[in-house]
Parts: C-alpha cells; sequence; structure tokens
C-alpha cells in the first residue's frame, strides 16, 4: 500500500512583506516538479518577480499557509490585473504554490478556498486562472474544486495569454478555467476598499472667520489603502470587532460613519466593522477620512437606503474635510477647506510613498506662527504646467519632525520629493513601474517603501460597482 501524507496543523494568514523572499523560494521548489514537463523551460525561466509579489502583499491580495512552526508552506497570490483591467467583475488566481513535501495535504485546497472566500465578500462574480490540461495538481485539481474550463479566446483572457506569450510559455499547453462565485448573503462579512490619497501640491490662501483655513489642492486617489470588513446586523448595535492601536472606539471615524449614516437616515439595522490598517496614521494619506467615507458608501448599500453622492459627500464632511473626495471617488482639485471639489483627470502615475514613522499632528501644523497662510491663488493650469508643486506644510515639517526632513532629503536625491498632506508621509512620482521598484528596493531600514499608482475613479466605486452589478 502507498504512503499516506502525514496529517499536519497548519493555519492560514496574510501574508506580510518580510515573507516575500521565503515565498519566491517557495514557488522555486515547487515549480522543480515540473521537470520534463514540454512547460518546463518557461516555468524555469519565469521566477515570481519578488517587487511584483511585495506589492500584491501590500494591497492584500496574498494569503499564506503556515506550519505549527510559524513556517510559510506555501501561498496563493489574486491579482485582477490579470483581466486586463482592475474593476472588473472577475479576478485572476496569479500564482499557487505548496512545497512539495506538504502536497497531498489540502493545503492548496484550503488556500484556494480562502481567497475564493475574500473575492466573494469583495463583490468578483469569478474567479479566473490559467493552467495545464495534463498535470493532474493542475487542471484536475481546480475541476475537483468547482473549476470549470472555459474558452481560452474569449477576450477576457486576452490579457493573460499575451502575458504568457511574453514569458515564452507555449500556448497550447495552456488552458482556462473560471469558478462562478455566489453573491454573499445578507448577515455575510463583505470587504470594501478605503483607498489612501496624496496631495499633489497643497497651497492655504486664507483664513475664514470661523478659523478654517482656506486651501488649495489636487487629491490623487491611488490603488491602494485600507480595507474595510462590514457585516449587517439585524439589530440597531453598531460594533467595532478589533482596537485599532491609539483610536479609541468612540473617536473612530469609521464607527462615527456608521452611527451618523444610521442616525441621518433613521434605520433600525446595525453593523460590525472591522478594519485592517494598511495606510499609516498621522501620515497626510487620509487613512482615517477614507476608512469613513467607505463606511459611509458601502452601509449606504448594504442597508439599502439609497441615499444620492451629494448627502453622503455632506454627512463625510461633517467627519472631516477630507471626506467627500474619497465618498465621491475621484481624483479633483480641491478649495474651500478641500470640499469644493472638481474631478480632474490625471496621467497614469506610480508613486514612491515613504513612511518616515513618525506620525504629524495636523492642528499643531496650522497653529504654527510661521506656517504661509496668504499665498497667491493657482490655476489648474499652472498645476498642469508643473509650476505648483510646493506643500505649505513642508517648511514646518522639516524644521520640527527631523525624521519626515530625513526622508524627503534620501527621496529627493532622485527627484522632487513631496510632503502629502500635513505629513509625515513623503511621496515621489515616477513615470514607470520599473523606476519605482528599484528606488524602493533601495529604501534605507529607518523608513517604509510604498508602491502605488494614481487612479482616476477610486477603488470603492470599483467595488461599489461590482455589488451593484450582482445584485441587477
Amino acid at each position: 500500500m502507498a504512503d499516506q501524507p502525514t496529517e499536519i496543523s497548519y493555519s492560514i494568514a496574510r501574508a506580510r512583506p518580510d515573507q516575500v523572499a521565503a515565498l519566491c523560494a517557495i514557488e522555486r521548489k515547487a515549480v522543480q516538479l515540473f521537470r520534463g514537463h514540454a512547460a518546463w523551460p518557461a516555468y524555469a525561466d519565469m521566477p515570481i518577480p519578488p517587487e511584483l509579489l511585495h506589492q500584491a502583499i501590500g494591497r492584500g491580495l496574498v494569503w499564506v499557509a503556515l506550519s505549527a512552526a510559524g513556517e510559510p508552506v506555501g501561498f496563493v497570490w489574486l491579482d485582477a490585473e490579470l483581466e486586463g483591467t482592475a474593476g472588473g467583475d472577475a479576478i485572476g488566481i496569479a500564482e499557487i504554490d505548496v512545497l512539495p513535501d506538504y502536497g497531498r495535504r489540502g493545503i492548496g485546497a484550503a488556500l484556494l478556498e480562502h481567497a475564493c472566500g475574500w473575492a466573494r465578500a469583495a463583490g468578483y462574480r469569478r474567479v479566473d486562472l490559467g493552467t495545464l490540461a495534463d498535470v493532474p495538481w493542475n487542471a484536475p485539481f481546480y475541476a475537483g474544486l468547482r473549476f470549470e474550463r472555459v474558452d481560452k479566446n474569449d477576450p477576457a483572457f486576452a490579457f493573460a495569454r499575451q502575458r504568457d506569450r511574453e514569458n515564452g510559455f507555449p500556448d497550447q499547453l495552456r488552458v482556462f478555467m473560471s469558478r462562478s462565485l455566489p453573491s454573499p448573503s445578507r448577515s455575510a462579512w463583505t470587504a470594501w476598499p478605503a483607498p489612501a490619497k496624496l496631495n499633489l501640491f497643497l497651497r492655504i490662501t486664507g483664513r475664514r472667520p470661523d478659523g478654517y483655513h482656506e486651501l488649495q489642492t489636487v487629491f490623487r486617489i491611488l490603488d491602494w489603502g485600507d480595507e474595510i470588513r462590514l457585516r449587517v446586523r439585524d439589530d440597531d448595535q453598531i460594533r467595532r470587532l478589533h482596537d485599532v492601536p491609539g483610536v479609541s472606539e468612540s473617536s473612530d471615524l469609521a464607527v462615527r460613519a456608521a452611527q451618523l449614516l444610521k442616525k441621518h437616515a433613521g434605520t433600525a439595522h446595525g453593523a460590525d466593522i472591522d478594519v485592517i490598517k494598511r495606510v499609516p496614521m498621522g501620515g497626510g494619506l487620509g487613512g482615517g477620512s477614507s476608512d469613513a467615507a467607505t463606511v459611509l458608501v458601502a452601509l449606504n448599500w448594504l442597508w439599502q437606503l439609497n441615499l444620492d453622492e451629494d448627502i453622503l459627500a455632506e454627512l463625510g464632511r461633517q467627519l472631516g474635510a477630507d471626506v467627500p473626495v474619497f465618498v465621491r471617488g475621484r481624483s479633483a482639485w480641491a478649495e474651500g477647506i478641500g470640499e469644493q471639489l472638481t474631478p480632474l483627470p490625471l496621467p497614469r502615475r506610480t508613486y514612491v510613498v515613504l513612511d518616515p514613522h513618525e506620525s504629524v499632528p495636523t492642528a499643531a501644523l496650522f497653529q504654527a506662527s510661521e506656517l504661509t497662510r496668504n499665498a497667491p491663488r493657482a490655476t489648474i493650469s499652472s498645476f498642469a504646467s508643473g509650476e505648483t508643486t510646493e506643500n505649505a506644510f513642508a517648511p514646518v515639517v522639516r524644521a520640527r519632525h527631523p525624521r519626515v526632513a530625513a526622508a524627503l532629503d534620501w527621496l529627493g536625491s532622485f527627484g522632487q520629493a513631496r510632503l502629502s498632506g500635513s505629513g509625515g508621509c513623503v511621496f515621489l512620482e515616477v513615470k514607470s513601474f520599473e523606476r519605482a521598484v528599484s528606488i524602493a528596493g533601495q529604501c534605507p531600514a529607518a523608513f517604509t517603501a510604498h508602491l502605488a499608482s494614481g487612479v482616476d475613479i477610486s477603488p470603492l466605486q470599483q467595488a461599489l460597482a461590482r455589488h451593484q452589478s450582482r445584485a441587477g
């Protein structure tokens, strides 16, 4: 009788950036199983780019199986870009690997179910993948997990097939499979993005009688940020499931947004809220404001309130000046206290966002005597020409926060480094992903580098469209 696999204990968790090397090593060991297969030359020459895996981990799209000792033994990686454009109703499996020594123990199936469960919660209709028909742990394995073969000539797979050709993978060996995902039940968890933002410039042009400052800025919505998990309750309770370090439940903007929406609508429903933080707090990237906007937009949908965007934006304004731009979900030219928004299409750019691990309190900056409060008004044309790029807070932050100053100096050695909002995160705009990867790879240990792309339509709006499409 053949030896049966030994049962082992394992757990599944979101992958961490410090696990990239281990996951790449798993893929290289798993690919050895293809030695002698016609696809072996392509697999051997096509290792996972660590920088892409790192970026996917930063977006929460990679899950890892951990042994009882806490060592990675397998992983799965989801990638919306496999469909050619992000924001559609399908998401792809970019990679799934298990160490050969841990094969035939259900780890791969558990990883796949975990990824499909998240995709369902995020509003996707199906999960797609490309695989080999003649390898037992490929197409037959997926077929046992409710994946069905589909026509690979479908335009939905054109991008993936083109990428295969570029990597030398023989097209005749590839089959494509899809698994349909049921809609989440009303009582199920759903997952919603809360994207970060950058201020591409920031001027203070005056001060109002009520003490608020008149601003001009450009908000750039990013494709990276926090994640908000929500579950509708049939009672009227608003509950935060996990503590957020340094943020009490009563001051948590996500909780306050749910309470404000509930009060405005007079609904009897409640919600469980779980915030997965990725955006540094006190970094000038709008993390808390975005969390609040996501709760407003998502609960408006989940509670079936049908409030329009203007009402949600006004509710958001009551929580914070930056909330309306996230509610509306467009990169925008902003004036007033930041609530007067004009959508502003911007060229696609990649950003290196540097976290110096120093929180900057905004209130103290606004009170600084050296802050320039009467700058001349800028115009959209002066911004578009590259003339207007300064941030009014940058000189004050430089003088008061040495770690932020050091981050600006280091990133500034590669180009024009700028402060976002009131800091402390700083960023550099680059024209190619490859350049951003190169810079981020040189990041000093004292800082953390994130890679993000600017988008004109927010990931939150894309998620809402997915959920609406499913209901329709």
